[in-house]
């Protein structure tokens, strides 16, 4: 797990490598263990190490291979590498190191774009030919790994964080008016391509891009998985449906061991998490560190979840570390947290990830997180109302119980100049559902939270907080075998129990049940949802700030009127509207965004 970094030169002019490393020095959080560059003439790389597989210098980066005329540099982990390394030693290619870099280095020799087939994990890369000067870019096929770009007329750059382009300058840094109505919509997700800022895009997960010397690009998209019913298991039963998911999450979890370090996990006490941990014992894992995080109630939410998460621990005697947060490392986390966002992310979840990734990086460089399971097996409550709704008015349902806010309230919130002409998230939506491959409305949802929703919230989310403390967070639940699978179930298994019942039936004498039964948690950060006091006091020092009065983007009423009763107005899903208006500005401001 690292960050990585690079500039390509349209016709022939030398990249730069004073840039470079304004870009690279801005990922040190990424890869706190060593850091390198290479340059020749129009492209340069830049790296920065968290030391996972192959902890020697021969597994540093970027790598070259000046037999092959070929220099990568990677993020993330092929889980499969050692089986593609024999593969590929039979075919003639020798090895100078243990590493999965080198893995992808050699296999890109072999295959060509089509390597990226052959990976088990998640990574995002970028590889140069020597000889033709060509740029490979690609990600993982549920964009787990990060991969940010500014593409000029005389340039490309690229980077694991929005902050390293903008440490490279030259950045068009305007609002994205498209970009905020989904930020406004989606819960602060925007989808892939766009980022908020017009002149930073990111690569879509599962797409390899090919970029010309001469800056011509063209991309190819190599996964898409279907949520559709596969003849082929007509005759599976929904106890067959629950084993055959269980073994498949069993293979996923056994695959997110492989390290040269050890590995814990994180565990919340929900099924998810829970099952991460039974699996590993099962398969014998024995002094497992678990993590778990609570926070002071307030305003009469309780801020932990230690009881499920305890009794987990004792149940499969994990060496478990019950992480308290004081008042006084919240306040200073929240701006700190915003700090290591590369996208605005109004989630209060940041905070609490940003803290556990403090604490756990003292104890271990890699954890297994649960995260994923709800968007893939149905566990949000706005999936049961799309049950049985015809699938020409699945844009339609999905819109109402999913939608922030609908666009004719839009402009209740932004200021007029900063409305988009049309209604861009409906018809974003409205394209999602439309294509083929989801067979109910209830997939037509899955398949969108999990390819799109999922890649820019959740999972964004973990890769940020963790990362920022040099933490390598793995996720079996985007196992892309296990998402395939997942997508083939009939929607009524997944639905069932209150949501993911296929998963919580699979999981009956694996995890103690008062694990499966308990009211659905999250990571409760009581203190956001629930503003006031100094938390209060920093959303409205945002709010008033000179710079938000300047870029005009809500309308000062609205403001007003949230000011004056801060926890009054929640969006459809319950989250805390001021909130989401004050991380936005927060972002921009800490980030420099005039």
């Amino acid at each position: 797990m690292c960050g990585l970094a690079g500039e390509l030169r349209f016709g022939g002019r030398a990249a730069s490598v004073a840039t470079l490393e304004r870009m690279t020095t801005c990922l040190e959080h990424r890869g706190p263990d060593g850091s390198g560059f290479w340059a020749r003439g129009p492209v340069a790389f830049g790296h920065r190490r968290l030391s996972i597989i192959d902890l020697s210098e021969t597994g540093s980066q970027p790598m070259v291979d000046p037999q092959l005329g070929l220099t990568v540099a990677f993020n993330g982990i092929i889980y499969n590498y050692k089986e593609l390394r024999r593969e590929l030693q039979r075919t003639g290619h020798r090895f100078f190191s243990t590493s999965d870099t080198e893995v992808v280095l050699k296999a890109y020799a072999e295959w060509g774009r089509a390597c990226v087939e052959h990976f088990l994990g998640m990574f995002a890369f970028a590889v140069t030919e020597h000889r033709t000067g060509r740029l490979v870019l690609a990600r993982d096929r549920l964009g787990i790994k990060p991969l940010y770009l500014d593409h000029r007329g005389d340039r490309v750059r690229f980077a694991s964080t929005v902050q390293a382009l903008l440490a490279g300058g030259g950045v068009d840094t305007s609002i994205d008016r498209t970009a905020l109505a989904y930020y406004m919509t989606f819960h602060s997700v925007v989808p892939a391509p766009r980022t908020i800022l017009t002149g930073i895009r990111k690569l879509p997960p599962a797409t390899v891009r090919t970029v010309e010397p001469d800056g011509t690009t063209s991309d190819t998209v190599y996964w898409r998985p279907e949520f559709t019913r596969d003849p082929a298991y007509a005759d599976r039963t929904s106890r067959d449906w629950e084993q055959a998911l269980l073994d498949t999450l069993r293979v996923a979890v056994e695959r997110r061991m492989v390290s040269d370090v050890p590995v814990g996990v994180l565990l919340s006490g929900g099924i998810d998490s829970s099952l991460v941990v039974a699996l590993l014992a099962e398969a014998g894992q024995t002094g497992l560190q678990t993590f778990s995080i609570g926070f002071e109630s307030a305003g009469g939410e309780s801020g932990d979840e230690f009881e499920y998460s305890t009794l987990v621990a004792e149940r499969f005697g994990t060496d478990h570390h019950r992480i308290l947060i004081d008042s006084e490392r919240m306040l200073p986390a929240i701006d700190a947290a915003v700090n290591a966002m590369s996208e605005p992310m109004v989630s209060h979840d940041c905070v609490a990830f940003y803290l556990l990734g403090e604490d756990v990086s003292r104890h271990v460089k890699v954890v297994q997180s649960g995260q994923g399971a709800d968007e893939v097996l149905g566990g949000y409550d706005w999936y049961p109302p799309l049950a049985g709704v015809p699938r020409d008015g699945a844009v339609e349902a999905y819109s109402r119980v999913f939608f922030d806010r609908r666009w004719a309230a839009m402009e209740d919130v932004l200021m007029p100049e900063w409305m988009a002409p049309e209604d861009e998230p409906t018809a974003f939506i409205a394209a999602q559902f439309g294509q083929p491959g989801a067979e109910t409305a209830v997939d037509a949802a899955l398949r969108n939270d999990t390819t799109i929703m999922l890649v820019d919230d959740p999972v964004k989310r973990v890769d940020n907080m963790t990362m920022a403390w040099g933490l390598e967070a793995r996720v079996p639940f985007l196992d892309h075998e296990f998402v395939e699978l997942a997508g083939r179930i009939p929607p009524e298994l997944k639905l069932a129990d209150g949501g993911k019942g296929v998963l919580k039936r699979a999981g009956r004498g694996v995890v103690p049940d008062e694990v499966i039964d308990r009211t659905k948690g999250y990571f409760p950060v009581p203190a956001i949802r629930q503003l006031q006091g100094p938390y209060l006091e920093r959303v409205r020092d945002t709010l008033t700030d000179p710079a938000a009065g300047r870029r005009g983007l809500f309308r000062p009423d609205a403001v007003e009127r949230m000011l004056e009763d801060p926890n009054a107005e929640r969006t459809t899903l319950g989250s805390n509207a001021l909130w989401q208006l004050a991380l936005l500005e927060m972002w921009l401001q800490n980030n420099g965004v005039r």
